[in-house]
């Protein structure tokens, strides 16, 4: 059947567009069938949808998540649904010059995800913007081994 996997961005400079875009070909090259959401305007059905999600953001002043990302979050924590049958990923992108709040955009998710049942697969990948490293090959790298423990999809006709 395969791995579905659906990554959704939270971003304001665009770099957690390119990431996504850059982990999506490297995990389609593996076979996975992946699709990429903008955070605009969803809700809780999102993450309800069949197979994994992966989530992929920046950080944003205070240790915020990105502006696109915030009605979604706040929906998160308003509604409480219960995410009991979601497996998930987080990919944070940061800056570590900002010691107090360094991937908080991504951590914030992580949190809220756990606290409504969902089960982490593998650790947060933190980047950090201020280490020199590409953030889309630092996450492709990441991706290739936490894809291993990405459950196949439920075949529906069973």
């Amino acid at each position: 059947m395969g791995k579905k996997i659906t990554i959704l961005v939270g971003t304001m400079t665009g770099t957690a567009d390119l990431v996504a875009e850059e982990v999506r070909d490297r995990l389609a090259a593996d076979g996975a069938e992946v699709e990429i959401l903008a955070m605009d305007r969803l809700g809780a059905e999102a993450l309800q949808r069949d197979g994994v999600c992966l989530i992929c953001t920046s950080t944003y002043g205070q240790g915020d998540v990105p502006d696109n990302a915030q009605e979604f979050f706040a929906a998160l924590e308003r509604d409480k649904p219960d995410l009991s049958a979601l497996s998930y990923g987080v990919i944070a992108l940061g800056d570590r010059t900002y010691t107090a709040t360094f991937c908080f955009g991504g951590k914030r998710f992580d949190a809220l995800l756990q606290s409504l049942g969902a089960q982490r697969i593998g650790e947060v990948m933190l980047h950090d913007a201020s280490a020199g490293t590409i953030p889309e090959e630092v996450a492709v790298e990441w991706a290739a081994e936490w894809i291993e423990g990405v459950p196949e999809a439920r075949d529906e006709a069973a």
